[in-house]
């Protein structure tokens, strides 16, 4: 591999794979949020208007925000007036209190947060607007945007004043987070394929990739918690239960199952333990890793080959993810869970030929599972998306695959990864909008 591919994979796990306290979609309001009352501190906002897009929305109404037993995005924005640093960026809410949960409750009980849909096209796009009267009865707004990625500040403005604006730019996230790049660079451009990837899963410096292990240790942590306490629906809890050993078993697969779906548990229902995200989701870094953590431990693998199963998993996912946006109808376990199957089939001593088998089993499988929206419910498709990882992970080690004369798969392993990537991006664009109608009519 050639070194400006190296460093460009390279670059792009790092931009990609990241801590994230709480669902990204609420977090992500509050980041918005706190920028702007930065501009203004110590005033506290008069009111807080914001603007958000469809999908954010969707994300937002039903998921827990964490430390404060409420959902949805009217307190992820009080709460980053109280306590919100958006220097933390995804983990912008980690100081909060006690105090600045009671605060921001009153505050939005008062009526002074308004969340309403924003008219634009793209998929992840906040427009956070916050009033503030000074003691002398100055007033000042301050105005911030989010846009194409969940932590991603395009424009900032402070009475009119403008002093950021990357907002009329090409995919203009990337470039507002200063990475020091002359141009945005989306997935797509770092021009990555299945052979790629596993070439530099397979042979990159492990000092380069060792980095992945925190998101084995971060997401192993809220696993923990899951298992231990009574979050949300319980998936991971009840499928380790020993009264239903008759019915799971004690294998990888109920093992694998189990330590994900109890991540899940614990992050949508608003545990203060931070997520190693993929692709700007918490909810998908968990996917991609925990199966394969799973898997290490039933295998008894070593710390360097469950880095660079690791590696391969997050890999394939943001690289599928690269055809479907951050946000789309289709539920990202979908693509997470299908990286995994690849990080599995790989600890298990599978070649290339049979990751992509994986891939092509799991797109043959779970594809059209829709998201309606990020809720405690989200554990229920995670324990499914693994599932389907694992059963399509053994099949690809028996060198049992998908034809390719079968639906939407493909002979070409890339070219049945864009398929999936049109489907959820532009095929289920309808299912998306009725997803969102029925929920905002409940």
């Amino acid at each position: 591999m050639d070194g400006k591919t190296y460093s460009d994979i390279l670059e792009l796990l790092h931009r990609e794979v990241k801590p994230a306290l709480g669902c990204t979609e609420p977090i992500a309001v509050s980041l918005a949020v706190a920028k702007a009352c930065s501009l203004f501190r110590p005033l506290k906002p008069d009111c807080i208007d914001v603007q958000v897009s469809a999908n954010i929305l969707k994300n937002g109404m039903g998921v827990g925000v964490p430390g404060t037993g409420m959902v949805g995005l009217h307190i992820a924005a009080a709460l980053a007036m109280e306590c919100g640093k958006p220097e933390y960026g995804l983990e912008v809410l980690k100081d909060l209190t006690k105090e600045d949960v009671e605060r921001a409750r009153l505050y939005m009980e008062s009526g002074k947060v308004k969340i309403s849909l924003a008219d634009t096209d793209k998929k992840l796009y906040i427009h956070a607007t916050c009033d503030f009267t000074a003691a002398d009865g100055q007033t000042h707004r301050a105005e911030t945007v989010i846009a194409d990625d969940h932590d991603a500040i395009v424009y900032v403005s402070e009475d009119g004043r403008v002093l950021v604006d990357r907002s009329s730019e090409p995919e203009a996230a990337e470039a507002a987070k200063g990475a020091g790049q002359s141009e945005y660079r989306s997935t797509l451009d770092y021009n990555l394929n299945l052979r790629k990837i596993y070439e530099f899963a397979t042979t990159a410096d492990m000092n380069d990739i060792k980095f992945i292990l925190d998101a084995a240790d971060m997401n192993k942590a809220l696993s923990k918690e899951g298992l231990l306490h009574k979050y949300g629906l319980q998936v991971g809890r009840t499928i380790q239960a020993n009264i239903h050993r008759n019915v799971f078993g004690h294998g990888l697969l109920t093992h694998c199952m189990a330590m994900t779906a109890a991540a899940s548990d614990a992050r949508m229902a608003g545990c203060t333990l931070p997520a190693m995200s993929n692709s700007g989701s918490g909810n998908q870094g968990i996917t991609v890793t925990m199966p394969v953590v799973a898997a290490s431990e039933q295998l008894m693998s070593s710390y360097e080959e469950l880095a660079r199963a690791l590696i391969l998993s997050h890999l394939v996912a943001i690289h599928i993810k690269g055809y479907l946006g951050k946000l789309s109808a289709l539920c990202g376990c979908v693509i997470a869970s299908t990286g995994s199957a690849c990080g599995i089939v790989m600890l298990s001593g599978g070649n290339f030929d049979q990751i992509c088998y994986a891939v092509k089993n799991m797109i043959g499988n779970i594809t059209g599972m829709v998201c309606d929206g990020a809720k405690v419910g989200c554990a229920l498709k995670v324990a499914s998306g693994v599932s389907s990882a694992v059963q399509s992970a053994i099949l690809a080690l028996d060198n049992i695959c998908i034809s390719g004369n079968d639906g939407i798969i493909e002979d070409d392993v890339e070219k049945t990864i864009q398929n999936l990537g049109h489907i959820g991006s532009k095929g289920m664009q309808v299912t998306d909008e009725m997803i969102l109608n029925i929920m905002v009519c409940k």
